[in-house]
């Protein structure tokens, strides 16, 4: 399974266009690194990819990784096969109406990101007016992940639930449900290779711990390295923003480093979170726990 992160930041990029905050400012300055909104590719033949969120950077996402631009010789078309939804987060589903003009597009979403969508959106609607959308529920265990023609990808799939919230455009509609919030496991039937992908998660609960006892390579949520992260911004606490903090004592960094797990790298990365700084101390702490801070374009393989 070879698996691309195609946009490591949060909702906004970094920096963030409206933000003048001391990571953003260091962003423009050349002391960080500046980043897409968070998506990964994955594909087991290195050809034919899946995109695990449609970020609203999805264009520059493609351009910059030529197995996703149109094949040598043809006029139009795409290495992408489907989108993987874990959400309906307006930063993980915008990029869905950029892939309009690409014919009828599979997307992989839980029922209550699919009603979301349409009753806060109605983006499934709007898509069916372009190329068309199929919406399909993804499985709760282990099922091979399908290509547009209905052949076999090499991958297996599910998706489960982890602690979240409804989107904020749903927030004062609705409560949480089941599913509102997902995590996926990929597999390669071939080399048995094991990927989770959580880059959204408010807690790290028993059905999130049986997951993480089997995984060769994590890609976490790093939105926030502290609760109070936003304030100062006018923003939300990380709690409210289900958002389990990287840093202190009920961090995730805490939680994760003594997991025996090969790789454990942090994605979804808020353009507030002082570890994007090259040289921070919230930087220095991540990597000696053994884990790694994503960035735009790294390739790791399974």
């Amino acid at each position: 399974m070879r698996v691309r992160l195609l946009g490591t930041s949060a909702g906004g990029g970094f920096p963030q266009w409206n933000c003048a905050c001391r990571v953003c400012q260091a962003a423009r300055e050349g002391a960080a690194t500046p980043r897409l909104q968070s998506s990964i590719a994955v594909s087991a033949d290195g050809a034919r990819w899946f995109l695990l969120n449609a970020s609203p950077d999805v264009r520059f996402q493609i351009e910059a990784f030529a197995p996703l631009r149109p094949p040598r010789g043809a006029l139009r078309g795409s290495g992408i096969e489907a989108v993987l939804l874990t959400n309906a987060d307006l930063d993980h589903t915008l990029g869905l109406l950029l892939l309009r003009e690409g014919g009828r597009l599979r997307i992989h979403a839980s029922a209550p990101t699919r009603r979301s969508l349409q009753s806060g959106l109605r983006l499934p609607s709007l898509l069916e007016a372009y190329g068309g959308a199929d919406f399909v529920e993804p499985p709760k265990q282990l099922k091979p992940l399908l290509l547009a023609d209905g052949s076999e990808s090499g991958l297996l799939f599910m998706a489960f639930p982890v602690p979240g919230k409804p989107p904020r455009y749903l927030e004062s509609i609705r409560a949480f449900t089941r599913y509102d919030n997902v995590g996926y496991r990929l597999e390669d039937s071939a080399t048995k290779g094991r990927l989770l992908f959580i880059p959204d998660l408010g807690a790290i609960d028993t059905a999130v711990e049986r997951q993480l006892a089997q995984c060769d390579l994590l890609l976490f949520d790093g939105t926030f390295w502290d609760e109070r992260e936003m304030l100062p911004l006018g923003g939300r606490p990380a709690a409210a923003m289900a958002h389990l903090p990287v840093g202190g004592t009920s961090g995730s960094l805490r939680l994760l480093a003594p997991l025996p797990i090969p790789r454990k790298v942090y994605v979804h990365i808020n353009n507030s979170n002082p570890m994007l700084l090259n040289h921070s101390p919230e930087r220095e702490l991540v990597t000696t726990a053994g884990l790694e801070i994503g960035e735009d374009g790294m390739e790791l393989e399974l």
